[in-house]
C-alpha cells in the first residue's frame, strides 16, 4: 500500500489530508475488532454497541485499579479530594481511594532521618550562611548540620512543601539560620569558640523546634551539631594568639592551684599540730601547778605539826636529788688523801658487764686505800652515816 492510498489518509493529488475518512476508517477498524467481521456502522447496531460497551468498562476498570495503593510501616499516606485534605492513613497495607482527578494521595516517609547543613564549606551561600555576629561584636563562621523527622504527615504536607532546588525543606533551613543566629548573638565569641558549642546547639534545637511548631511544619528537629566554629580568615591569627594566650593563663591557673593545694594542707597540718602542742603543754603546766600547789599544801599542813622533823625531811629528799645527778668526790679528813670515785661510771659498767675484781679499780678511778676504815672516829661515822 502507498501512502496516498484512501484507507490510510493519504493525500489525494497533493492536496491535503481528508479528516473525516481517517476518522471513519478507524471507527469501521475498531468495530471489527471487537465486533468481529459482521458489516455494521460506526456507533450503531448491536455489535458496534457490544464494541463500546468493553471499551467503557476497561477503561473504567483501569481508571478504578489506578486507585490502589501500598502503605509501607516508614509511611503515611495523605487523601485529597479536589485539592482538600480527606483523611491520613497510618496502616500499613493495600489502601484504596477514589481516582484521579477526584481524590489523589501523598505519601510521606514519617521515619526517615532528614538532614540539612548550614554554612558549609563549597556552597555558594556560605559566607552569607555562616558569618555570624556575636553579643560582643566579634564575627564568626559557624558551620552546622540539623537532622529532622516528620511528626505529622498531614503539617508536613500542606506547610512544608515548598524545596530548594538542592530538594531541601525550605521552611527548616530558615529556621535552623534563624535559631543560630539569635543564640550566637546572646553569647560571647570566647564561649562560642571554645566551651558553649554544646549548650548553643542544645539552644538552637529547642527554638527552632518552638518556631516549627509555631509554623505547624510537621517537623521534629532530632539533633542538631555545630560542625566547625572559627573567625574568619583575615583574623584568625589574632584569635590564635588570643586563644593561646587563654591557654597559657589556664595553665599557670592550674600550677597556682596545685601548688596551693599542696601547701595549705600542709601548712594547715602544721598549724594544728602547733595548737594541739600547746594545749597538751598548757594542761601539762597546770595540772603540773595544781600538783606543786597540792604537795605545797599537805607539807605546810604537816610543818605546822611537827616543824623539826619536816625540815630534816625536806633537807634530806633536797640532798637526794643534788647528789643523785653530781660526781661524788670523799675526802679523808685524818689521812689527807683525796678518793674521786666516779660512782655514775661504775654503775653503768657494772649493769653492762660482769663487775671487776675488788683487787683492780675501775678505769680512770683513783687509788683507792686498803686501810681498814676508821670507823672509831666521831666525825667520821657522823660523815658516812649521813
Amino acid at each position: 500500500m502507498s501512502q496516498n492510498d484512501p484507507q490510510w489518509g493519504g493525500r489525494r493529488n497533493d492536496g491535503p489530508p481528508d479528516l473525516d475518512e481517517i476518522i471513519r476508517r478507524a471507527s469501521q477498524r475498531l468495530s471489527r475488532f471487537f465486533g468481529g467481521n459482521r458489516p455494521s456502522s460506526p456507533g450503531r447496531g448491536p455489535a458496534g454497541s457490544a464494541g463500546l460497551i468493553a471499551i467503557v468498562g476497561v477503561v473504567l476498570v483501569l481508571w478504578g485499579a489506578s486507585g490502589l495503593y501500598v502503605v509501607d510501616e516508614r509511611e503515611n499516606a495523605v487523601i485529597l479530594r479536589f485539592g482538600r485534605y480527606v483523611n491520613t492513613v497510618e496502616n500499613s497495607g493495600l489502601h484504596w481511594h477514589v481516582p484521579w482527578p477526584i481524590e489523589r494521595r501523598e505519601i510521606v516517609n514519617m521515619t526517615e532521618i532528614r538532614s540539612l547543613e548550614v554554612g558549609v564549606q563549597g556552597s555558594t551561600s556560605t559566607s552569607d550562611e555562616a558569618m555570624m555576629l556575636t553579643g560582643d561584636q566579634n564575627l564568626i563562621e559557624v558551620q552546622l548540620e540539623v537532622q529532622y523527622t516528620l511528626n505529622s504527615a498531614k503539617d508536613y504536607v500542606f506547610n512544608n512543601r515548598v524545596l530548594d532546588p538542592s530538594g531541601r525543606d525550605m521552611i527548616v533551613k530558615p529556621a535552623a539560620e534563624t535559631a543560630i543566629r539569635e543564640v550566637v548573638g546572646k553569647s560571647k565569641v570566647d564561649y562560642v569558640l571554645n566551651e558553649g558549642r554544646g549548650q548553643i546547639a542544645e539552644e538552637t534545637r529547642a527554638l527552632m523546634q518552638e518556631l516549627l511548631d509555631r509554623y505547624g511544619a510537621g517537623v521534629s528537629i532530632a539533633r542538631v551539631n555545630i560542625s566547625d566554629v572559627q573567625p574568619p580568615e583575615q583574623v584568625q591569627a589574632s584569635f590564635a594568639d588570643a586563644v593561646k594566650a587563654r591557654q597559657d593563663r589556664q595553665r599557670l591557673v592550674n600550677e597556682g592551684r596545685a601548688y596551693a593545694n599542696d601547701v595549705i594542707p600542709k601548712a594547715e597540718g602544721a598549724a594544728a599540730r602547733l595548737l594541739e602542742e600547746a594545749e597538751g603543754y598548757k594542761q601539762r603546766v597546770v595540772a603540773q601547778a595544781e600538783g606543786d600547789t597540792a604537795r605545797f599544801k599537805a607539807v605546810a599542813a604537816e610543818y605546822t605539826k611537827a616543824p623539826q622533823v619536816t625540815r630534816d625531811r625536806m633537807y634530806l629528799e633536797t640532798m637526794q636529788q643534788i647528789f643523785q645527778s653530781t660526781t661524788k668526790v670523799l675526802v679523808d679528813q685524818k689521812a689527807g688523801s683525796l678518793l674521786y670515785l666516779p660512782l655514775d661510771k661504775l654503775i653503768q659498767q657494772t649493769g653492762a658487764e660482769t663487775p671487776a675484781s675488788p683487787a683492780q679499780p675501775a678505769p680512770g678511778a683513783a687509788p683507792v686505800s686498803t686501810a681498814p676504815a676508821d670507823t672509831s672516829s666521831p666525825e667520821r661515822g657522823e660523815r658516812f652515816g649521813r
